[in-house]
């Protein structure tokens, strides 16, 4: 179903290079950041007693990563993820309106 997805939205699927970190870099980033960010946190205010109680917290961290810290990476320029995001899609739907054949643009555009 995963690949079928892919396909249809045409997006390449890569896989990085086995016990290669470095060529995963922006995983590896998130991973660290969500370590010092939240389980470091966390595991210092709480003691859990379930798996779900964990899922939570760390549902309603991600939310606050996406939606309300801003960040300084790559694209984001002090934004957070979300308002990227919704401010890249109109130029994301041109470029693939760019990439379709000419005949397709006009019955797109109609």
């Amino acid at each position: 179903m995963y690949e079928l997805y892919l396909k249809i939205e045409g997006i390449e699927h890569s896989k990085t290079q086995v016990r290669h970190p470095q060529s995963n870099g922006i995983c590896e980033r998130l991973h660290r950041t969500m370590q010092d960010e939240f389980y470091a946190v966390a595991f210092r205010r709480k003691l859990y007693d379930s798996l779900e109680s964990l899922q939570k917290d760390l549902d309603e961290w991600i939310e606050h990563y996406n939606r309300e810290r801003p960040h300084s990476g790559r694209y984001c320029y002090g934004k957070t993820p979300m308002q990227t995001f919704v401010e890249s899609l109109p130029l994301a739907k041109q470029k693939l309106l760019d990439d379709l054949h000419p005949a397709a643009q006009n019955i797109l555009t109609l």
